[in-house]
């Protein structure tokens, strides 16, 4: 069996696609210049750190951590609040190779494949974020995470 450009261009590919998953703090201020410099200097100091803190705007958090996992609706004595739910993503690489071959027919044959798949396995929730009115009003991290 011979090598195959498509198998190494596969193979390449899914490498950067595992790369490109995760966006940072500084892809997202990018993208969002005019706005993120119209902030506080404290403000920008802690979105440029992939930080939060209480009284930030869904968008400044959403700069600073990205979009959330899971949003929760709460309600309780004190009102509604909005949760956004943030997990840490473990992503796994496999790969996989077969050959095969056979006759029949008049001739003889052979074939091979590659099986390339990327995952994301349960992930571990490590913060929670609490708005009220739009509002950071409480900031959940897990100890453990």
């Amino acid at each position: 069996m011979r090598n195959s450009p498509s198998l190494f261009l596969c193979v390449i590919t899914s490498f950067l696609l595992l790369a490109g998953c995760a966006s940072t703090p500084q892809d997202r201020i990018s993208q969002n210049r005019k706005t993120f410099e119209s902030y506080p200097s404290a403000v920008q100091s802690k979105i440029s750190a992939g930080q939060v803190d209480v009284g930030f705007t869904e968008e400044m958090v959403t700069m600073a951590l990205g979009k959330p996992d899971q949003k929760l609706t709460r309600a309780d004595a004190g009102g509604q609040s909005e949760v956004w739910i943030y997990t840490k993503h473990k992503p796994q690489f496999s790969f996989g190779v077969g050959v095969g071959g056979g006759s029949g027919g008049g001739g003889s044959y052979s074939g091979g494949g590659v099986g390339v798949s990327t995952t994301t396995p349960p992930s571990d929730e490590y913060m929670r974020v609490v708005f009220v009115a739009g509002k950071v009003t409480a900031i959940e991290r897990n100890v453990n995470g």
